[in-house]
């Protein structure tokens, strides 16, 4: 049996530290394509309804540049919307953005949340939240149906998942570069493809997010 009414909330979270200068525009190319996959999503599963936040992060602040929009009112990102510069906060974006979510989300049935973090550092400038708080704001957020996956670059993304209790089969590494940005995000859209069709069907979405990607 289909899930009737169900809503999807796909949360971003991208690195907008001044590393990513060298990757912006696949980055942002990359990001199109994706709601453009999300969108299709819809329409092939016309029982889910897709929302949309995009939330970006550097030293200079975390920015929501979309919040709880509906998937099909979307419209292409410019350069304009997207511009790395300074550090990496990534303990702040991920608690910063996923309480603001959880909030808005917060008493309501038959949704699930998939948080996506694509950055190419680790943390180096966060202030409000420490890997630990993170770490168990993801355990109990994923006792409530929410998947986290995290997508890096010139680190160890298991290393780094495994201390925020992210599941190493929703981990994927790139290389910091044109192609490898490129995969990274089909990648990503073939994942996401499958995990809302084992939504449709009533399966578990919650691990193994990339446990079926092939090269």
């Amino acid at each position: 049996m289909k899930k009737q009414g169900f809503r999807i909330y796909n949360l971003i979270i991208l690195d907008e530290s001044g590393s990513m200068e060298s990757i912006k525009k696949p980055t942002i190319s990359g990001f199109n394509e994706l709601v453009q996959t999300i969108k299709g999503l819809q329409k092939e599963h016309k029982e889910q309804s897709h929302y949309v936040s995009f939330v970006t992060f550097n030293g200079l602040g975390i920015k929501t540049k979309l919040f709880n929009q509906p998937v099909e009112e979307l419209s292409k990102i410019t350069e304009k919307l997207y511009n790395p510069d300074a550090t990496t906060p990534l303990y702040d974006a991920i608690g910063d953005s996923v309480l603001k979510l959880k909030h808005e989300v917060y008493g309501g049935e038959d949704y699930k949340v998939l948080v996506t973090i694509l950055t190419d550092g680790e943390e180096n400038a966060s202030q409000n939240f420490t890997g630990k708080e993170i770490k168990l704001m993801i355990e109990n957020l994923q006792q409530n149906g929410w998947t986290f996956t995290y997508i890096g670059a010139n680190q160890d993304v298991v290393k780094v998942a495994t201390e925020l209790a992210i599941p190493v089969s929703n981990t994927l590494s790139f290389s910091a570069d044109d192609e490898g940005v490129s995969k990274a995000f089909a990648k990503d859209r073939k994942a996401r493809a499958s995990y809302a069709k084992k939504i449709s069907s009533n399966e578990e979405a919650e691990a193994d997010y990339f446990a079926d990607d092939s090269e």
